[in-house]
């Protein structure tokens, strides 16, 4: 992996990544204006599936981890949030609660791979949990308390997918993109089964027959530019570079939500959403850069 700066065709990629991903929330917006939350679900995942499966092999991993990544990852995460945008949760808003995922996989990693805590996850997770009680706590008809906790419960889901892919990972090094799109084929089943059973055959016929471009549209951008652009690209950068230097780049994904669903829906934030959205903003940045910051000081303690 390289140690020096990251070249500039690097960097472009990269931001236009946070751009694709940080839209993303919006374009699911558009997408259930036509199409119920779990139908739009089962039809993401066939198009992230096919006909890209037939271009990569599937990496060597248990069939098990492909069921345990599809189920959590994209059925339990994505029949979550769906449904919190389709009950009104802002998707600006969406995008900022999702990051909370860090925080659940921190939580997970001590309690199920007997990882220690640091300090600056401690006071990185406590910092978050303040910020993400204040956003809870200004629900009403702009920000429902539902779509609230269906995307808290999203973020969970999204963090146990992450313990997956934490043992996929004991496989060796593969083709990460191969594996997202087979294990794609795991949830267009339980998705379809759960809008049978929720939304009912009446909807899904409806919604299927009026299915209009702009639906279309949105189940191709999810999919196509969202799942395999955005999978692609994070990989290849990812494979030349450090994580560290690549992943805090997600925090711009919750900047670029939050002022697309302003731009596109007019989503305004009252007061108390902009201070837990920065104790939570902060929480995240003491989390990913706080260890080397309290090294330093532990080091100048010891000096002086």
């Amino acid at each position: 992996m390289q140690a020096h700066p990251m070249r500039p065709a690097h960097l472009a990629l990269v931001l236009l990544v946070i751009l694709v991903w940080g839209v993303n929330f919006a374009i699911i917006k558009v997408g259930l204006a036509g199409v119920p939350p779990m139908l739009l679900g089962s039809l993401r995942f066939i198009l992230a599936a096919f006909p890209a499966l037939l271009f990569l092999r599937p990496p060597k991993v248990p069939l098990r981890l492909y069921l345990a990544f599809g189920l959590t990852m994209s059925v339990g995460q994505f029949a979550f949030l769906f449904s919190a945008i389709h009950v009104g949760m802002p998707s600006g808003l969406a995008s900022l609660v999702l990051q909370s995922q860090s925080f659940f996989t921190l939580l997970l990693t001590v309690l199920w791979l007997r990882e220690k805590w640091h300090a600056n996850q401690l006071a990185g997770l406590l910092l978050a949990a303040g910020g993400l009680t204040l956003i809870g706590s200004a629900h009403g008809t702009s920000m429902p308390l539902l779509g609230f906790l269906l995307t808290i419960a999203a973020a969970a889901m999204w963090a146990c997918g992450n313990i997956v892919s934490r043992t996929v990972g004991r496989y060796g090094p593969m083709n990460q993109l191969a594996f997202v799109v087979w294990a794609s084929l795991v949830p267009p089943l339980p998705m379809f089964a759960l809008s049978w059973v929720m939304e009912g055959p009446a909807v899904i016929g409806s919604a299927l027959q009026q299915m209009s471009l702009q639906s279309i549209a949105a189940v191709a951008y999810i999919a196509w530019a969202s799942t395999l652009f955005g999978y692609a690209v994070w990989n290849f950068l990812i494979a030349r570079y450090s994580v560290n230097r690549v992943a805090p780049f997600t925090l711009l994904v919750p900047l670029v939500g939050l002022t697309t669903g302003w731009l596109a829906f007019g989503e305004e934030l009252q007061a108390i959403h902009f201070i837990g959205a920065a104790l939570l903003m902060v929480g995240l940045i003491v989390n990913l850069f706080g260890a080397s910051l309290f090294a330093r000081l532990n080091w100048r303690a010891r000096q002086s």
